[in-house]
């Protein structure tokens, strides 16, 4: 008896004498949302000093997904805190198992790796109600937003939010008439998208629901539907030309004109009518209507003013269409739809 405890101590004696990376589990959740983004936390440390770096790859897991393979990592004396991200894809899920080897400068030594075993994950799995926005973060926040006219029967809202901690791009409406992404900026840790949706003008709010970790609830976001023929200010170059402005200097020339012209009658020194022709043809100028705008074949209508944004519709023939205002690189244009849309100004064969 005494012999086979011997030889069971020199076996286990053994095969740590060749391990050289000791790692476990630091900080792992408790529990995970079904589509959650979290961290978990690996304590590592190694018994060879000369080592340049430390790798790890993961196999056998199911219902997660692993987000980074380099570790973000913190040192602590002689321990590694090495995170990762994971996104929880499935109700059921267990942690991958976790092989970490040490990456040494001498190409002709090699040590053995280590294999932390992945434990079960308990996944939590929602059942939201229908104006759920598919977003499951730790804040989800509104910056702009802005709403137009799309057509006879639509309103089409876009707006920019910020949110942390979240898988941004998943965000979907249910029962809208459209919907896309314009553009969006991912991280684990912070991302911002600027999103559109298309719904009925009688709708007076946009309403929905995310999920938010910290609070273990559903937080509703409200967006109140004020028609604005401005186009979207979640865009620096969106902000089309001021035409109160055009108006503002039209009044003042007008002014300028009646103040001259009782003033050359007061004097009676008719020759100065010719100074007064000079604010007559500048408002002339300012007046002279720009309504339509001719659109060449095969150009592409866009639904927003924003480069590489949604091509809602392709024209087939060169078509004249109304000119509705213009910003930067697009001008606003009506279909014979009634819907509104943007075309790009290398697109239009007049201006």
């Amino acid at each position: 008896m005494l012999k086979l405890l011997l030889l069971t101590l020199l076996f286990i004696t053994s095969l740590f004498a060749n391990k050289v990376i000791y790692l476990n589990y630091d900080k792992i959740p408790q529990r995970v949302v079904k589509g959650e983004i979290f961290p978990i936390t690996l304590k590592t440390i190694s018994t060879i000093r000369d080592f340049e770096d430390i790798q790890y790859a993961f196999t056998n897991y199911q219902g997660v997904k692993v987000l980074n393979n380099v570790p973000y990592r913190e040192i602590k004396g002689k321990y590694y805190f090495e995170t990762f991200y994971l996104l929880a894809t499935q109700s059921s899920a267990k942690l991958p198992d976790i092989e970490a080897s040490l990456v040494v400068s001498q190409s002709d030594i090699s040590y053995p790796s280590t294999i932390l075993k992945g434990e079960k994950l308990n996944v939590i799995t929602l059942n939201p109600k229908k104006d759920f926005s598919n977003i499951i973060a730790n804040s989800f926040e509104l910056q702009e937003f802005k709403t137009t006219s799309y057509d006879k029967h639509h309103n089409i809202v876009v707006f920019v939010a910020t949110a942390t901690n979240s898988n941004i791009d998943k965000l979907k409406f249910k029962n809208v008439y459209k919907q896309g992404i314009e553009s969006v900026n991912k991280s684990y840790f912070d991302s911002k998208i600027t999103y559109y949706v298309v719904i009925p003008k009688e709708l007076e709010n946009f309403s929905f629901t995310y999920f938010n970790l910290p609070k273990n609830r559903y937080v509703k976001i409200n967006i109140p539907i004020v028609v604005d023929d401005d186009s979207v200010v979640a865009q620096s170059d969106l902000k089309p030309k001021d035409q109160s402005k055009e108006q503002l200097k039209i009044n003042i020339a007008a002014v300028v004109a009646l103040v001259g012209f009782f003033f050359i009658l007061w004097r009676k020194k008719y020759i100065y009518l010719i100074l007064i022709l000079f604010p007559l043809a500048y408002i002339g100028y300012l007046s002279i209507p720009q309504k339509d705008v001719c659109v060449k074949a095969n150009s592409d209508i866009h639904l927003l003013p924003v480069a590489n944004g949604t091509i809602f519709e392709t024209t087939s023939v060169q078509q004249t269409m109304q000119k509705e205002g213009s910003v930067t690189k697009f001008i606003k244009v009506k279909l014979h739809n009634d819907k509104i849309g943007w075309v790009k100004n290398e697109d239009t064969c007049s201006y």
